[in-house]
Parts: C-alpha cells; structure tokens; sequence
C-alpha cells in the first residue's frame, strides 16, 4: 500500500500542532524564569509599576485610571462577542448536511476528518472566548478595587487582579493563533504546516523583547507628605471633639 495523500493529514498536521506546542512551552519557560525576555515579562512590569504609582501617589486619577481598565475590558467583551457568534456559526455548519469538498484541497476529506476540523476550530474559539470573558472579570474587579474610596486597599490585590486580566488576555490571544492554523487546515494539511512555520517565527519576533527594564522610582516625598497628611488629619480628628466641649 502507497503513500496517499490523504496520509499527509496524519503527518504534517501532527508537526505543524508539535511545532506551535514546542515553541509556546519554549515561551512559557522564559516567561516563568526570564520574563525581562519575554513582551508580556515587560508589560507585566510596567503594569506592576502603574498600580503602584497609582496606589502610592498623592491624589488618585480617578477617571484616567478607571478609562484604561475601561478599554481593556470594552476589547475582551468585543472579541468574546465575535467569538461567541462564531461559534454558533461552527455549530449550525456542522449540523448541516453538506460537506465542505474541492478537488483543490490536497489531503483528507473524509466526512470524519471534516468534523475533527470542525470541532478542532471550535474547541479553540471556546477557549478564546472563557480567556477574555476571564480577562473583563478581573478588569471589572481592578475597576472596583481603584474607585475604592476607602485608602486600606492593598497594592497587591489590584496588581494580582491587572496583571491576571492581561495573562487572560494574551491566553485567548494565543488560541486565535492556533484556530487560524486550524483554519487554514481546511484548504490541505500543507497549508496549514507552512502557516505553523511561519507563525512560530512571526510569534518569536513579536514575543522576543530586547529592551532593558525600566528602573521606576517613587518620589520618597510624595509618600512622606502623605503620611504626615494623615497623621494631620488623625490629630485634627482627635482634637475637634475637645475644642467643641
């Protein structure tokens, strides 16, 4: 028995997945012991530097700091929109009785292997859409947390809270790359192995960061002059039901 080409499915496909897994554990090592070389290691510092200016400054902005939560939660819910209606567009087209067939697509077209295409794509957008409805959650409760009026509210908890939204964020972002690899998996396994190539090497570009850390540093006065603000008011406090006796 010959090499057909519906065989080539059971090979390139398999490599062209191994390659996109190899290269995100590849990422995922780096991020977990050398983030400073990875682009989310840098936005996760600088993230942890703005919750901290804000948290430590003198006088919250309020409408600046809640308009950046804003739009990042008004991006999560818009693609977790789209991908919901994906979704149901996938569902009804597997439903459907009609079979996708071309004499152009080299490789398997089996009706078994169109529905493991189908339901591959589908499995990918459902997890992009639970990382970006996780990543407006967390958005939603650092925006809770900063218009807190209370001054008690530790730094950690909206640094936790930001920097897990984005972590969800860059999640869902990386199922939309593996469903556009399945996608092309419908034209022939070829495609869709050249596009694992290409995007691994796309992905390493964007996801390498060369740039030093930013040495961020807090004006020591601005948080003396707090506290001894506080400790004004306290003794204010203090004082004002004597004077009234």
């Amino acid at each position: 028995m010959g090499f057909e080409k519906k065989d080539l499915d059971v090979v390139l496909v398999p490599c062209g997945l191994l390659i996109m897994f190899v290269y995100h554990f590849h990422l995922l090592y780096r991020y977990l012991h050398q983030p400073h070389t990875t682009v989310m290691g840098f936005e996760n510092f600088n993230k942890r530097f703005w919750v901290q200016a804000i948290m430590q400054g003198d006088k919250r902005d309020i409408g600046a700091c809640l308009g950046v939560i804003s739009s990042n939660i008004s991006a999560a819910t818009f693609l977790a929109s789209i991908l919901l209606t994906l979704c149901s567009m996938i569902g009804a087209w597997i439903s459907n009785t009609n079979n996708f067939k071309s004499d152009l697509i080299y490789g398997d077209t089996r009706p078994s292997t169109l529905s493991i295409k189908y339901i591959s794509l589908l499995i990918c957008f459902l997890l992009a859409f639970a990382c970006f409805i996780q990543s407006a959650r967390h958005f939603v409760h650092a925006n809770y947390l900063i218009s807190t009026p209370s001054p008690g509210v530790p730094p950690k908890s909206v640094e936790v809270a930001v920097i897990r939204g984005g972590d969800f964020w860059s999640i869902g972002l990386r199922a939309l790359y593996f469903a556009l690899n399945l996608l092309l998996w419908f034209f022939g396994p070829i495609p869709m192995f050249v596009c694992s190539i290409f995007m691994v090497l796309f992905l390493h570009y964007l996801d390498s960061n060369t740039m030093p850390l930013i040495e961020h540093e807090f004006d020591g006065k601005q948080v003396v002059k707090k506290v001894e603000q506080r400790v004004s008011e306290m003794a204010m406090a203090i004082h004002m039901p004597s004077h009234q006796n």
